[in-house]
């Protein structure tokens, strides 16, 4: 059994709040970089062009992509044969603290929903999963909210059609409109429950967004990209042929009496880290 101390997580933690907020991730920077390449209105360019030339900046003087530094949402999945020594939950939550302190990022966190006041770092959204091996797994996700504000559940009937379903899907995204930052990233889950559909769909903005794959809903995202793709929306609203990068789904076995599909957006400023310990 390998001993990992959860201090030893913590730091991983504060170092991928930094590095997710400073640095646009790769495959999210070179989709955008190849709609510019496809995109023949000048103002969408112009757009793109920004959004590049903003991440470069950014990476280069170490400074957030947006100022909505987000939302931390923190996926841990522990290997079997891993004993963590200390207290997980605490170290994950100092660990965003650290990080969110440290990259000077925006504390957008309040403690009551309801009543609000003023905000802190944490706590962040936690899920915890386990795997084979003796491994750790760290993940950050920095989820902006005016995107964050734009996710839709639907509980469908079982006997609905792919196309009702993606209607609802397209619909989405259409009553997002420019509101949130547009070339946006769109993470579908299929499956579950209410609340794991939920989950799906906001796990489905980790996959990278330029991978080559042949899982069996590639056929249906590439038709849902193709759909949004044609409402004109375009960068940041101002109309195009890019309104969204890519859509990822992710599915899971569902009740015979039901179908849950939930869609999570992201703005252009997808914004994800990982390590592995």
């Amino acid at each position: 059994m390998r001993e990992i101390d959860s201090k030893k997580i913590r730091d991983a933690i504060a170092d991928l709040c930094i590095k997710a907020n400073f640095f646009l991730r790769k495959d999210v920077l070179a989709s955008i970089k190849q709609a510019y390449a496809k995109e023949t209105s000048l103002q969408a360019k112009d757009i793109l062009q920004a959004i590049i030339d903003n991440a470069k900046i950014a990476r280069k003087e170490e400074l957030a992509i947006c100022q909505d530094t987000g939302m931390p949402c923190v996926y841990i999945e522990i290997g079997q044969n891993v004993k963590i020594t200390g207290d997980l939950k605490k170290a994950i939550n100092k660990g965003v603290e650290l990080g969110y302190k440290k990259g000077s990022l925006r504390n957008s966190v309040i403690i009551d929903p309801l009543l609000r006041g003023s905000s802190g770092y944490s706590p962040a959204v936690i899920h915890f999963d386990y795997i084979p091996g003796d491994k750790i797994k760290v993940t950050v996700l920095a989820k902006g909210f005016g995107c964050e504000n734009k996710s839709l559940l639907k509980m469908f009937r079982p006997t609905a059609s792919i196309e009702e379903i993606k209607k609802f899907i397209v619909e989405a995204v259409k009553i997002a409109g420019p509101d949130a930052c547009p070339p946006y990233v769109i993470g579908v889950g299929i499956g579950g429950t209410a609340e794991s559909a939920s989950f799906l769909a906001k796990k489905a903005l980790l996959k990278k967004v330029t991978r080559s794959q042949g899982h069996k809903v590639t056929r249906l995202e590439r038709e849902l990209l193709d759909e949004i793709n044609k409402l004109n929306i375009g960068p940041m609203g101002l109309g195009g042929k890019t309104t969204a990068l890519a859509v990822n789904i992710e599915t899971y076995p569902t009740h015979i009496a039901g179908l849950p599909v939930a869609v999570s957006i992201s703005c252009h400023a997808l914004r994800s880290a990982t390590k592995i310990l």
